[in-house]
């Protein structure tokens, strides 16, 4: 219902493509980091533990992505935060997570079904089960030393 709603949101103020900005100015132009800052001043006036705690838009980001590599690994919430082309560690490169990983994890941190989440199935890659052996039987996996 939630991510229903600002999509909504988003397209009334002018959002085309599902990259495009998500909080907008009545004109269509997409919100500025200093609109942002205006606002949580605002909101910590009116909610003072908002004021006290520190909360922005950027600590709700590190907030959610924390929770998401608790949950759903460090593959996922590099690609959640969108950092899959940024250079990193040399282990980054083998560590990736698709869009169906990330909605997953949306769909666990809202509670809310996602239609791009799907379940694990122990998919495995063509051709793999005539090279281990395993007939294809999900959930078994080759020893890794080749015994």
């Amino acid at each position: 219902m939630l991510a229903s709603r600002l999509n909504d949101h988003a397209r009334a103020r002018g959002a085309v493509a599902p990259t495009d900005a998500l909080l907008r100015y009545r004109n269509g132009q997409p919100a500025t980091y200093r609109r942002h800052d205006l606002m949580w001043k605002r909101i910590g006036r009116q909610l003072p533990w908002v004021a006290v705690q520190g909360i922005t838009t950027h600590w709700l980001r590190h907030t959610t992505l924390t929770w998401v590599e608790r949950h759903s690994g460090y593959g996922v919430a590099r690609a959640y935060a969108g950092h899959t082309d940024s250079p990193g560690a040399a282990t980054t490169t083998y560590i990736k997570a698709d869009l169906h990983a990330v909605a997953a994890a949306l769909a666990a941190l809202t509670g809310q079904p996602h239609p791009l989440a799907v379940a694990e199935s122990g998919q495995r890659f063509p051709g793999q089960e005539a090279e281990d052996g395993s007939g294809g039987v999900p959930g078994w996996n080759p020893p890794l030393d080749g015994s």
